[in-house]
């Protein structure tokens, strides 16, 4: 990594008496034989031996970058309590929790902001850099040698990696909606590479704010580096692209990928991991698996929903944090947090009937109930038989036959076939693992000796009992369905030895050797994994399982559009689903009966 000048001191402090706090600008973390990581300060004015536990964030927005120039649509809808000129996206607001007896910390990741060196978000090597910001947190004068994590998406992702390696002081995190599974949560959903998010991340909201980068203060978009500019040659070295990186690679065993790679069973600290029913295609997997998987001892999930930005600052859910928090960084426990058995491991919002998207008066509304544990152990895994009619029932086909649909469909033109259950008899909730399991083949659309496969996309919806389609809030408030699912058929190898191998939820190593052949016109069997959901489906309502041949409503900017991986020669022609005499087609439902 490349710097114009020598590292400079920029510290500066302010006490701002008005919002009853000291703020330390430009804090140099010292990180040996390396640059240091700069971070903002925010301290409760407060006798000098004072000593307060630290919330620490670390990632790629910009401490300097405000809230409102960030997202302003999105910040003029935040919670009152929680704007100050100190807001910034997806972290905890300084002024809030300073009054609250916290000191926050805010760094910026190595190579972004005010901090040099090499821009790889998500690697190791920045896990390691945050590892030292919070073990330094943890020996400043104003700590009370207790730090916490908190916050959204990034800047819960990067706890589970972290808190993986154990860093001293750490003593509780909540990751808010953050994958814990950077392959198949984030970037290659069932195989297939998932491309469009982390293009328009990484061009909006990472490499704009990229160390040394010209015009980030003229563009309000934080300040320009104090050491200055930086060459567009030295702006392209001192970075590694997330685009380039995913396309480059496609296996778990790469080295890009195991480079990445940390043992959830480490963590070892207590967790509030906060998992939205919304986030369908980024999220909301990795939340479920980091708590099923995390070795704390007191750990907890809770589900929510609404926007992926809001409800961090509704003022019930900060006063959920704030317990948690209070609980293991203050030892002040006034929920039971700390008390083994006290509180239900598992918390649970019950989605019952059309409130419409994106309403959050009206999703306040939906119940909310707690449980003993994940999956709920009273779970009936139902299978609902797919037929060539088009119909899905508990009952098996008799009848023989195959259901086709064009491969290499997009959102603007989607080829899909769908499945509809009859109206449910009586109220049936469905909460927990969705499982697919289909008998598959494909005819090219070339006789050509090129690789062949098939990508099979499928969606689970939800019908009213007027017939009109539930839709519920996505990442960014756009209308989605209960759930989504990929897989690769290359990809379709499982390991059922190992012990994450669940039969609700297959595991898959998607290493190169787990490559599997996928020759023209030959019957595949192989099983998806859909993502967790919940509905309460009332008495009359119906379910809808689509299987398509590329990403269908509810993709939202979550779509896989590379079409290097996902390329004519490999993929076009026609897919089928085929009946008959052992080729059972279904999708397993987790039913959820009422309590006894």
């Amino acid at each position: 990594m490349t710097t114009t000048n020598a590292i400079k001191d920029l510290l500066e402090i302010h006490e701002d008496k008005e919002n009853g706090l000291i703020f330390e600008k430009n804090v140099s973390i010292p990180r040996e034989s390396t640059f240091p990581i700069r971070c903002n300060v925010y301290r409760p004015i407060a006798s000098q031996d004072a000593r307060f536990p630290v919330l620490v964030t670390y990632g790629p927005y910009g401490k300097d970058i405000d809230y409102e120039s960030f997202k302003k649509d999105s910040f003029d809808e935040v919670n009152p309590e929680h704007k100050s000129k100190y807001s910034a996206w997806e972290t905890p607001d300084p002024v809030y929790w300073t009054k609250n007896g916290y000191v926050v910390v805010r760094a910026d990741e190595r190579g972004l902001g005010q901090s040099p060196g090499l821009l790889d978000t998500m690697s190791k090597g920045t896990s390691e850099c945050f590892f030292d910001v919070v073990e330094w947190a943890a020996e400043q004068p104003w700590s009370s040698g207790k730090v916490g994590l908190l916050g959204i998406s990034y800047y819960a992702g990067s706890q589970w990696r972290v808190a993986a390696r154990r860093p001293k002081g750490l003593s509780a995190i909540v990751p808010w909606e953050g994958m814990s599974d950077y392959y198949r949560d984030r970037c290659r959903h069932g195989g297939i590479l998932s491309d469009a998010f982390i293009r328009f991340w990484w061009n909006r909201q990472v490499i704009t704010n990229q160390y040394g980068r010209p015009g980030r203060a003229s563009a309000k978009w934080g300040e320009d580096t104090a050491e200055g500019d930086l060459s567009s040659e030295v702006l392209a070295a001192n970075r590694r692209d997330q685009n380039d990186d995913n396309a480059a690679n496609h296996f778990r065993d790469d080295d890009y990928y195991s480079s990445k790679e940390f043992s959830l069973e480490d963590i070892e600290v207590p967790l509030l991991s906060v998992a939205n029913w919304g986030g369908i295609l980024l999220h909301l997997r990795g939340n479920v698996e980091g708590w099923t998987w995390a070795g704390s001892k007191f750990k907890y999930l809770r589900f929510i929903v609404g926007r992926h930005d809001l409800p961090f600052y509704y003022h019930d859910e900060v006063e959920v944090q704030k317990s948690f928090l209070d609980a293991f960084l203050k030892g002040k426990d006034t929920v039971g947090w700390s008390e083994e058995g006290k509180v239900p491991p598992v918390s649970m919002v019950l989605r019952k009937g059309d409130v419409g998207f994106n309403n959050p008066k009206f999703e306040a509304t939906y119940a909310r109930r707690e449980e003993v544990a994940w999956p709920i152990p009273r779970t009936q895994y139902t299978n609902y038989h797919l037929h060539p009619d088009g119909t899905l029932s508990t009952k098996s086909p008799s009848e023989a036959g195959k259901k086709s649909y064009k491969a290499l469909g997009t959102l603007d033109s989607p080829e899909a076939i769908q499945f509809t259950t009859p109206p449910f008899e009586q109220e049936t909730e469905i909460t927990g693992h969705v499982l697919a399991h289909l008998n598959v083949s494909m005819t090219p659309e070339s006789n050509d000796d090129q690789p062949k496969d098939i990508d099979i996309f499928v969606t689970l919806r939800y019908l009213s009992p007027s017939g009109k389609e539930v839709h519920y809030t996505g990442t960014a408030g756009d209308p989605i369905p209960l759930a989504k699912g990929w897989l690769r058929v290359s990809m379709r190898k499982v390991d059922d030895k190992h012990p994450k191998h669940r039969s609700y939820l297959p595991y898959r190593r998607y290493y190169k050797e787990d490559v599997q052949e996928v020759k023209p016109d030959t019957v595949y069997g192989v099983d998806v994994e859909i993502w967790p959901t919940n509905v309460i489906a009332e008495k009359g309502g119906r379910l809808v399982f689509e299987v398509a041949s590329g990403d269908t409503q509810g993709s939202g900017i979550f779509q896989h559009k590379s079409e290097m991986d996902r390329s004519k020669s490999k993929l076009a022609g026609t897919n089928h689903v085929h009946f008959g005499e052992g080729l059972e087609n279904y999708v397993t439902l987790p039913i959820i009966p009422e309590k006894a």
